[in-house]
C-alpha cells in the first residue's frame, strides 16, 4: 500500500504549519483513496534528532517512515529567510539519493511576499541532493492567507492530484 508521510519542521508544537500541512495531506490522501498515513511534528522529536548517530527511538521511526514514503509532505515556516534548522536536522539523517522514489511536496508558510519563495528555493537544493521527485509546485502560503487556506489547499489538490497519482504509478513500475 502507498504511504503518505507528513513532516512539520516548525519548532512550535501544534503550529499553524502543522494545520496547513495536515490539510494538504488530507486532500492528497482523499485523492489517492486507500493510503497509509503518518504525521511527525518535529517540535516533539527535536532533541532526538540532534545527532544522527544517536537518534531517539521516535526519531528513528520518523526517519524510517520518511525513507519508505510514497508521498512526502515537508512543511516549514520561513525562519531567517530559510527553512528551519529543525527540518534540516531530519533531512541530514538521510543519505544522498535516498528519496529517489519519493514524490515530495514542500509546504512553506511565510510572513509576507518578500519571503514567499526563499525557504522553498533553499529547500529545493537539499531535496535535489536527496533525489526527491518533485513533479508539482510547492504549496506556498502567507500568514495573511491562513484564514482562506482550506480553499487554497482544495485548489492546489484539484490542480495537482492527478500528476501526483501518475508520478506515484510511474515510480512503482519496475
Amino acid at each position: 500500500m502507498a504511504s503518505l508521510v507528513t513532516v512539520v519542521g516548525n519548532p512550535k508544537a501544534g503550529s499553524r504549519t502543522l494545520a496547513v500541512a495536515s490539510g494538504l495531506a488530507d486532500g492528497i490522501a482523499a485523492s489517492f483513496g486507500e493510503i497509509d498515513r503518518h504525521t511527525y511534528d518535529l517540535a516533539e522529536l527535536g532533541p532526538g534528532l540532534l545527532a544522527p548517530w544517536t537518534l531517539s527511538p521516535e526519531a528513528k521511526d520518523a526517519v524510517a517512515q520518511v525513507r519508505e514514503a510514497t508521498v512526502l509532505v515537508l512543511a516549514t515556516p520561513t525562519y531567517k529567510g530559510s527553512f528551519t534548522g529543525l527540518l534540516k536536522l531530519l533531512l541530514d539523517t538521510l543519505p544522498a539519493g535516498s528519496l529517489d522514489h519519493t514524490v515530495t511536496v514542500p509546504v512553506v508558510l511565510s510572513a509576507g511576499p518578500a519571503h514567499r519563495h526563499l525557504a522553498d528555493l533553499q529547500l529545493a537544493a537539499v531535496l535535489s541532493e536527496l533525489g526527491a521527485v518533485r513533479p508539482v509546485p510547492s504549496l506556498l502560503v502567507q500568514e495573511s492567507e491562513i484564514d482562506a487556506v482550506d480553499a487554497t489547499v482544495a485548489e492546489w489538490v484539484g490542480q495537482h492530484a492527478a500528476v501526483l497519482q501518475a508520478t506515484v504509478a510511474a515510480l512503482a513500475q519496475p
